[in-house]
């Protein structure tokens, strides 16, 4: 064994041994269990960064724990290949977006092996790949043929920097998710997916995800946005027309005093042929789009058509409104405004001077003042004739009992939900299997024609898509007419939302899914990804797993067990301001720092002497230039302390911010423990432990080195506690450094032995090549990755055992359990002296006087 630790000497070599040794490629084996760890499979976007080291260390860890308890685990990677950078990259590079790709995997691929993760690379999927799309493609024919797929003309979402359509949940503050650009609506055909037919299950199954954080539940819930209320139908005055609403608070229906329309709404839209100012109205306003999360932030206009409303119950003549902030995809369309209840409707009663009629108390019994705002909190009714007196409940029961009674209304429950919009107008994606022919027919593809394969020998200009242009891909022969392609791809989420399964038969060639491996593997028991995948990616996911179980290749309701949501890294981020008044951003790896005593920086350069200003822990991200390259880091301390740091810098649902300082305590601490090793070697390690030759101070490091594995075992497992646990560790190495001193016997030696062995695999999950090594050195059985994790020792019980407390100047520093009730004084002081606890507190020092209590305590007094 070298003397020294040098991470570039070791961990290279026992990569390759895991690759030789197929070490973690798996099979089914229905008699042992299983256990599948999953980490969200990343975009070959050209190299890996510290979020991804985040990411997939923790996925690596829990796999590894999990495989040294005896399990059989699964966890594999793969390339989510398909999506815009690629086609950006292309055109700013004059390159094709599959060579971008395929060349990044490569490059992505070598990063991922040098830090050690334990990945099944025979499982390896890259979603760009025929093979891999051919399924789904096969999949959405289904689907169509079952109702679940349709197209219409609709207003999307339109991203004019992106040239494509965004779903609303990837719409944030009205702009584009990906480029931050400014969204616009457009009308056009697109191709949904009917997610709303499960959104009660998807609502519900929530209450089974126990393993799930609840804020991630949370945000599903409400994006889901289920609702119970009822639907009431106001008459038109002079008119056979009807108006239908949707309301869930039928109790203030007496204070309605106008009826509010969205722009596009069927009455609206037969009026404004004839009022011109309505139609230049819905015209102003048709470049609008809403959420309900955007309504309390625009400006509120509007316009009173030429209708009016009868009030169902009290028969009163009230406006039709229409405005500019009514979703028309809510709903119905219409809401009864209740102004005086409702701080929307009050906002714009007031702005046109409309009727504002209280019609609940406040919760001391006075009537409301809404000259001001809305009262917008439930209570008991009045101004509401014989509902007069009704608290919310009831009044809410006994409204809707007679307004269907009238048969005027009917209960119902809405979704904020909407049907998946899948259609990309993008080229590197997933082709859609469908045609038209020439007479206006849609068809899909026949199944001897699948996959349709996405043409990768293209020109990329940045202006018209590659798919329109070439008539050759196009255009197809089909029922002897002409057929033409669907153009747009798919969304690269379908890729993603189903990749899951994919992993447990990456190989299957008679079908989609291999039923049998499939629902060996699933459901997934863990799963790791970032918070910002609540919405979009794990609700598609839920959503696809639910089609895939109706669809017979699934048993299992949910996907995953267990989800983890790590925090995202920060960094230090500088910038100096250039001629032209722009920000130029420069790596924290090319800028000089100086600090102040409590490590505040009080000044920055770059490497060229521009003053640079500090703008604080940031996110990672190129647009800061604040990225740490792992490659770097691993060049110069090994993958073992970047794992070891990136897991102990933080609890992992929390921010990690990067300090090169953390990075080097994390070595040092490495090669503390590999000289530690070293020592106990070279001073003999061929004894075995006999549990009942073990003195007194023995059985205390022993049972340190109980609650230890009892601490570490539980932080991992059950807490997800990483940094405690390493903490954990940390302190069983240092009181094991302490006590080497002083091992003399072959009960210290077997003990030591003992311990190291113990030690080197609770740390083996998070530095698997060290471990390797040390593992081999200290003589353990076989390979470390096929050994078991460590379980508490039977510790000797002795009886008449008895604590002392161990003092120095009057300060209890460390208690010492005594075993022999005849022990002397002196001997008492000598273990005391020789405590890794007291040591560093007498070092150096003179014992001028020691008290002793006895039984009871020990007090050192010194100079």
């Amino acid at each position: 064994m070298q003397k020294e630790y040098v991470p570039k000497d070791i961990e290279i070599k026992v990569q390759n041994l895991w690759d030789k040794n197929k070490t973690f490629n798996v099979t089914e084996q229905k008699k042992k269990e299983k256990y599948y760890c999953l980490s969200m499979l990343p975009y070959p976007s050209g190299n890996i960064h510290m979020g991804h080291v985040r990411n997939y260390t923790i996925g690596d860890v829990i796999s590894r724990y999990q495989r040294l308890l005896g399990k059989n685990v699964l966890q594999p990677i793969g390339w989510d290949a398909f999506g815009l950078p690629a086609e950006n990259a292309a055109i700013k590079n004059n390159t094709i977006p599959s060579v971008w790709t395929y060349k990044n995997i490569f490059y992505m691929r070598k990063q991922l092996k040098s830090l050690g993760f334990g990945y099944d690379w025979n499982r390896e999927l890259t979603t760009c790949k025929p093979d891999y799309y051919y399924w789904e493609q096969l999949f959405f024919i289904k689907l169509y043929k079952k109702g679940l797929v349709y197209k219409k003309i609709a207003k999307v979402n339109w991203c004019d920097k992106d040239q494509t359509v965004l779903a609303n949940e990837q719409v944030i503050d009205g702009c584009c998710w990906r480029c931050d650009n400014k969204v616009q609506i457009k009308e056009i055909s697109q191709w949904f997916m009917k997610i709303t037919d499960y959104a009660e299950e998807l609502l519900n199954d929530l209450e089974n995800l126990k393993g799930w954080p609840e804020k991630v539940k949370v945000m599903q819930r409400n994006w889901i946005g289920r609702s119970e209320g009822i639907e009431i139908t106001f008459e038109i005055f002079d008119s056979k027309e009807k108006v239908t609403i949707y309301t869930t608070r039928p109790d203030t229906i007496i204070g309605v005093t106008y009826i509010n329309l969205s722009i596009n709404h069927c009455l609206v839209l037969k009026n404004s042929k004839n009022n011109i100012n309505l139609f230049n109205f819905i015209e102003k306003c048709r470049n609008t789009k809403l959420a309900e999360a955007d309504i309390s932030k625009i400006q509120k206009k509007g316009i009173m058509t030429d209708l009016l409303a009868i009030h169902p119950l009290t028969g009163q003549i009230i406006p039709v409104w229409v405005s500019n902030f009514v979703l028309e995809d809510y709903g119905t369309g219409a809401i009864m405004s209740v102004p005086a209840h409702n701080q929307i409707d009050w906002e714009f009663a007031t702005k046109y001077n409309l009727p504002i009629k209280p019609v609940i108390l406040n919760i001391d019994g006075s009537k409301p003042n809404v000259s001001k705002s809305a009262m917008i909190k439930k209570g008991v009714l009045f101004n509401s004739g014989k509902f007069d007196g009704l608290n919310h409940t009831n009044a809410v029961r006994i409204i809707s009992e007679t307004l269907i009674g009238k048969k005027i209304g009917k209960r119902k429950v809405h979704y904020r939900i909407r049907d998946w919009n899948i259609s990309r107008q993008r080229y590197w994606g997933t082709p859609i299997p469908m045609v038209t022919l020439e007479d206006g027919t849609l068809k899909p593809v026949p199944h001897e024609c699948l996959p349709v394969v996405l043409p990768e020998n293209v020109i990329m200009d940045g202006i018209k898509n590659p798919l329109k242009t070439d008539l050759k891909w196009n255009r197809i022969k089909l029922d002897n007419q002409i057929a033409f392609r669907e153009t747009d791809t798919f969304d690269t989420f379908i890729e993603s939302s189903w990749y899951y399964v994919r992993y447990t038969c990456p190989n299957y060639k008679k079908g989609m899914v291999d039923y049998s491996a499939a629902n060996y593997w699933l459901p997934v028991d863990q799963y790791i990804g970032g918070i910002e995948h609540a919405i979009m990616h794990l609700m598609y996911f839920r959503f696809y797993h639910k089609l895939l179980r109706d669809a017979g290749f699934l048993n299992c309701d949910e996907p995953v067990k267990r989800l983890l949501c790590q925090g995202m890294v920060l960094s230090d981020s500088f910038y100096y301001i250039k001629k032209n008044g722009e920000r130029e951003w420069i790596s924290p790896q090319n800028v000089n720092i100086k600090r102040n005593k409590l490590g505040q920086i009080i000044e920055a350069i770059d490497n060229k002497g521009n003053i640079l200003v500090y703008d604080g822990m940031n996110k990672m991200s190129k647009s800061k230039n604040n990225g740490i390259d792992p490659q770097n880091i691993i060049n110069r301390y090994g993958a073992d302390t970047l794992r070891l740091f990136i897991m102990f810098a933080a609890p992992v649902e929390m921010t990690l911010q990067w300090k090169e300082s953390g990075i080097i305590g994390a070595n040092r601490f490495l090669k503390r423990f590999w000289t530690l090793v070293f020592k106990h070697i070279q001073k003999g390690n061929n004894y075995s432990l006999i549990l009942s030759d073990l003195n007194n101070n023995q059985n205390v490091l022993l049972k340190k080195l109980n609650n230890t594995i009892i601490k570490v075992t539980d932080d991992i497992d059950r807490r997800r506690s990483f940094n405690t646990a390493i903490s954990a560790i940390m302190q069983l190495v240092n009181t094991l450094i302490h006590n080497f001193k002083y091992e003399d016997s072959k009960e210290d030696r077997a003990l030591m032995q003992e311990i190291l062995l113990v030690v080197t695999r609770l740390l083996y999950p998070f530095t698997p090549h060290i471990c390797y090594v040390l593992w081999k050195h200290l003589g353990g059985h076989g390979n470390i990755d096929e050994s078991s994790w460590p379980i508490p020792y039977k510790l000797v019980t002795i009886n008449n055992s008895f604590l002392i407390l161990v003092q120095i100047n009057g300060k209890l520093r460390d208690k010492i359990l005594i075993t022999d009730k005849n022990i002397t004084q002196e001997a008492i002081q000598n273990m005391a002296i020789k405590s890794s606890k007291i040591i560093k507190y007498i070092d150096g020092l003179v014992i001028r006087k020691v008290i002793y209590i006895p039984d009871k305590l020990i007090n050192f007094v010194t100079n």
